[in-house]
């Protein structure tokens, strides 16, 4: 156990941005206007599959104040992060209802609104894949008949052309063929839910301009400004240095404001008006049909143990709705490949793993990368196969959890340093549910109690040369300014690099300025901010940065003081002598380089520069899977209570419980709130959210009040979250990534504490009355 004594790392200090908030100070990217700005709005396809035969601009011409407008044909050209199978705007043929076809640009938004409703296209209708269930069979309607054709952004993306399978992922571990032959028992079964969306509080926006010099200035609400400017550069063929991108607070984004769509757009308005700035704001509506959502998921799972309940063998089928185009899609297909297991170690396993194309709006990251879709359908099969073996669903869970010295799907071998402690926390878990108490109890005629449990983990799958920067600037008075370009979207990130910097520097979180707003010109390269990978990548390159500004310090102060630097040592704002802490000298006299009594100076002004790459990860190999994906394995347990009324099936959560080892917790708080947020957003996930589609591919519920969120008192009446911290040795202070756990299990936690309330296999999402009442019926009851 570390017992090194801590000042800041551990403790809840108040969150940084938490004032500017609170009293409505904060300008997010709609905040802002400017003379002369532009305004564009967009026209978009109202049938899912269809070829464009005729579109007639005139009427929208005639609107006053119209500058330009934008159609498909001007950049007949495909982009995308992984393939690039994705016109900005469609041309020949629309392939989901909402697909932008147009941009209006005006002096006002109302009169780009009106012109975009003038615009007149033709379609002639496409026949429609409706499900990855129908993408997936041989006779299914090609959505892509050029997909052999296009450009692969990475390496490991795997399309079959004549299909509608845009990437397929292998995982190839042991002998699964001899493996069944030992199985004294095994279990099958199938899931399913639609896609859904990430409904943030800020919908996506962006202005773009470019000036007079050829500069593209971005202003986003992106969590990847160093991939917009890598997009602008592939596709539109500007200078990377040429591109300028701004992301100030960021109004919630859970994955989705990762992928870029509408900053290209945007530069095209631009482009098309002489340079101006084009502000391109969507509309609650039009973010939830046009811009990219939640996987759709079907999973067929088979899991075979012995006469002791080891699970000896493992076969995964998932086919991902990813939508009319892959976009990060592809990449979920291969971080559902790679952790498909759960947190289980199996000696045989075989994954196949389909990013499907369908007619439905396009899919992206969602909170936990594919892990909250595997799990739920990985916890459900492990609660059915306790019930088939009729062992207690902790016992076996605990009994087949994995531990350092297993191996992963993809072969990575687990030591101490690189994955929790996953039975520490099912004991906890198991505590704070009391699941000793019952798993199900008959409350009264109509009221039953009910508890459902779910494992989880998830690595960190990121670019394996994904990089971060960080640069101390001191000031006069001794604080410290830190920049980098890790996007502060309401997880509190800034403040936990905030933190680590004090920590090493010794100094006050008050002493700490951390530059809320990136700006690419002078925050250093910073992959993204996703994949629970900032305080990881930001945490290491800012400790390096406090490293690099100590050592700067000391080596002034070892002048000054007329003593060795390995004498030194810094705290309180000072530098001073070990052997005796009272010889020192303050950081303000040595921030901007010390001067002498005579005038002479040395030194200059301590700028700390630090940076931190990825290590060791290697790619997958395309028929095995073979490969180490991610740094380290965050392991978890969550658990939830329900309280069902078996005459409507109506319910209400009781209680959820996370319990989670994320190494070191670096702010207990935000730690705390991260997990809340995340129950809260995988309950509402698992109980109402799916987007509802017709026969035509056709969104039917594309607004706030027909697509059910969870809403304020359905929330559970009791939140419990604890922390298991197994340091990682390669972390900040020994810190895991965090930031998507608390969402992963709750899914599947739900799931098996309502199949075991209504006593009837619940394998699909949304959760809804309705829905448990029809497989109660069809089974009898």
């Amino acid at each position: 156990m570390d017992s090194t004594i801590r000042t800041t790392v551990g403790k809840s200090e108040h969150r940084i941005d938490a004032v500017e908030k609170v009293t409505g100070k904060v300008r997010y990217i709609g905040d802002y206007a400017v003379p002369g700005m532009l305004h564009a709005k967009l026209v978009t396809s109202t049938n899912a599959h269809a070829t464009i035969t005729a579109m007639d601009t005139k009427e929208a011409w005639k609107v006053p104040g119209v500058r330009a407008i934008v159609t498909g044909d001007m950049f007949p050209f495909h982009i995308g992060p992984i393939l690039a199978d994705r016109p900005p705007l469609a041309f020949e043929k629309v392939r989901y209802y909402g697909e932008p076809v147009a941009i209006i640009v005006a002096d006002h938004e109302h009169q780009a609104k009106l012109a975009a409703s003038k615009v007149k296209i033709k379609y002639e209708p496409l026949p429609i894949v409706n499900s990855a269930k129908q993408a997936f069979e041989t006779d299914a309607p090609l959505i892509h008949p050029d997909l052999g054709q296009y450009m692969k952004i990475i390496s490991d993306v795997y399309p079959v052309p004549g299909t509608n399978i845009g990437s397929h992922i292998k995982i190839r571990k042991g002998d699964l063929g001899s493996a069944w032959k030992n199985c004294a028992e095994t279990v099958s079964a199938t899931y399913n839910f639609n896609l859904s969306d990430h409904a943030a509080l800020e919908t996506r926006s962006t202005r773009v301009e470019i000036n007079p010099e050829g500069k593209v200035i971005v202003h986003s609400c992106s969590q990847s400004p160093y991939t917009i400017k890598k997009v602008l550069n592939q596709f539109f063929n500007i200078e990377v240095g040429n591109v300028i991108v701004h992301i100030p607070l960021v109004g919630g984004a859970f994955g989705g404001k990762g992928t870029v769509q509408l900053e290209p757009l945007a530069y095209l308005a631009s482009k098309a008006v002489g340079g101006k700035m084009v502000k391109l704001q969507l509309e609650r509506e039009e973010d939830m049909r046009t811009a990219p959502c939640h996987i759709g998921f079907d999973a067929t799972i088979k899991l075979g143990v012995d006469k002791d309940g080891k699970l000896l063998a493992g076969q995964y089928t998932f086919l991902i709705d990813s939508g009319a185009y892959t976009d990060q899609a592809a990449g979920i297909t291969r971080a559902a490949a790679i952790d498909c297991t759960g947190p289980y170690h199996i000696p045989n396993v075989w994954c196949d793993s389909y990013c499907m194309y369908t007619n439905h709006t396009f899919a992206t990251s969602f909170r936990g990368y594919a892990h909250p879709e595997l799990t739920f359908a990985v916890e459900r099969t492990m609660d059915q196969l306790a019930r088939k073996l009729n062992m207690d669903p902790i016992q076996l869970r605990i009994l087949n959890g994995i531990k350092p010295g297993n191996t992963t799907p993809t072969q990575t071998v687990l030591t101490a340093n690189n994955i929790g402690d996953v039975e520490k926390c099912m004991i906890r878990a198991k505590e704070l549910i009391k699941w000793d108490e019952g798993e199900r109890i008959e409350v009264s005629k109509k009221a039953i109690r009910s508890k459902g449990i779910s494992m989880f983990w998830k690595t960190s799958t990121t670019a394996t040369n994904a990089q971060a920067g960080a640069v101390l600037t001191f000031e006069a008075d001794g604080s410290v300014n830190l920049n980098c370009a890790a996007i502060e979207l309401g997880q509190g990130t800034k403040t936990i690099l905030a933190q680590i910097v004090a920590e090493k520097l010794k100094l006050g979180m008050d002493k700490i300025h951390v530059t809320m707003e990136v700006n690419t010109q002078y925050d250093p390269h910073q992959w993204r901010t996703v994949a629970s990978s900032t305080t990881f990548l930001a945490g290491r390159a800012v400790l390096a940065a406090a490293e690099n500004a100590v050592t700067q310090l000391k080596k002034t102060a070892a002048a000054v003081l007329q003593c060795a630097e390995e004498d030194l040592d810094v705290g309180d704002g000072r530098v001073y002598l070990k052997p005796d802490p009272t010889y020192g000298v303050g950081f303000k006299d040595l921030a901007l380089g010390y001067t002498y009594p005579s005038g002479h100076s040395i030194g200059g002004q301590i700028v700390g520069v630090g940076k931190h790459i990825q290590r060791h990860l290697t790619p997958m190999d395309k028929e095995t899977g073979f490969g180490k994906p991610g740094p380290w394995w965050s392991v978890g347990v969550q658990a939830v209570e329900v309280e069902w009324n078996q005459r409507d099936c109506t319910y209400k959560v009781l209680k959820a419980v996370t319990v989670l080892d994320g190494g070191t917790i670096i702010n207990p708080t935000t730690a705390l709130q991260q997990m809340r947020g995340g129950m809260y957003m995988g309950l509402s996930f698992a109980s109402t959210e799916t987007f509802v589609f017709d026969e035509q591919g056709v969104m039917q519920n594309p607004d706030l009040r027909n697509y059910q969120l969870l809403r304020f008192g359905e929330q559970p009446a009791q939140y419990l979250v604890d922390f298991i911290e197994t340091p990682s040795a390669d972390g900040p202070y020994g810190a895991r990534g965090i930031g998507e756990y608390g969402v992963i299990g709750m899914a599947a936690a739900l799931a098996n504490s309502l199949s075991v309330a209504a006593q009837v296999e619940l394998n699909e999402l949304p959760l809804i009355p309705e829905f448990i009442w029809k497989m109660r019926k069809e089974s009898g009851q």
